[in-house]
């Protein structure tokens, strides 16, 4: 045990004094989520939600064969807990809209009092009902 925790040790050292950057793994591992309804599949996955996380990070990829993506997730997305308010999202990096594809980070202020569950929701142009995604923090 204390030879493999050496070795780590050591490894480590020796890439950031070769000039890599440390980028720390989080415990939790969030699975993808994915909605499909008329005829476009919104796919959603937390990459930060971290405690220390000073913007909560989602990889948002939608998807479609029918429509423009036109989509302003910056207006049409928000964050929220369970009986908290909603915010709105505070940066979007990726894909602008149109096209049949789009792929990008949607970041959002994070939440305080820090929430035992994520909501993200999506409203979507000419769709009556937000496509609503969920991820347990506890």
């Amino acid at each position: 045990m204390h030879g493999t925790r050496l070795i780590t040790i050591l490894a480590l050292a020796t890439a950031v004094a070769a000039g890599a950057t440390y980028q720390p793994v989080f415990a939790t591992e969030f699975a993808q989520q994915s909605n499909r309804d008329a005829g476009v599949t919104v796919r959603a996955k937390p990459r930060d939600v971290s405690a220390g996380a000073t913007a909560l990070t989602f990889e948002i990829v939608l998807d479609t064969h029918s429509t423009d993506l036109s989509d302003d997730l910056m207006s049409t997305a928000s964050l929220a807990s369970p009986g908290g308010a909603a915010q709105r999202a505070i940066g979007w990096e990726g894909d602008p809209p149109g096209g049949h594809h789009r792929k990008g980070l949607l970041r959002f202020a994070p939440l305080k009092p820090r929430p035992d569950l994520l909501v993200l929701s999506i409203m979507r142009p000419g769709e009556s009902k937000p496509r609503t995604f969920r991820w347990p923090l506890k």
